[in-house]
């Protein structure tokens, strides 16, 4: 007797502040974009950092996720490192951008620009 098969949990999701930023800058980029792609790179005083940048291309391995009507692309490397991740954009007097809820994150530095991560349990 087969298994059903039950679909997989969202890999990230994006809070309707996220979501409206991220559809408002879509409208302005100037090349057409398929999405965001969000990544993180070894740099920073904590060890990562996360990467944004517009993906004109989805590449075969990337995890998308389409959330509030916004599709993000999670590089293949940085989704251990990305799951259970919440995408948040928060603005105030002296600075805007994104926020990142991740269980997955051990530390931070005192700049907020790097934080140290561990793969997601499995």
């Amino acid at each position: 007797m087969a298994s059903a098969s039950r679909p997989l949990p969202q890999a990230m999701k994006l809070t309707d502040a996220a979501a409206e930023r991220v559809r408002e800058i879509m409208a302005k980029a100037e090349k057409p974009v398929v999405g965001l792609r969000i990544g993180v790179k070894n740099g920073g005083c904590a060890g990562m950092e996360y990467t944004l940048e517009w993906a004109e291309d989805q590449k075969p391995f990337d995890e998308v996720v389409e959330d509030k009507g916004v599709k993000v692309l999670i590089d293949a490397k940085a989704m251990m490192f990305l799951l259970g991740t919440e995408m948040d954009f928060q603005a105030s007097t002296l600075k805007s951008g994104f926020v990142f809820n991740n269980p997955n994150q051990v530390s931070a530095c005192g700049c907020g620009e790097s934080v140290q991560l561990k793969p997601a349990a499995s």
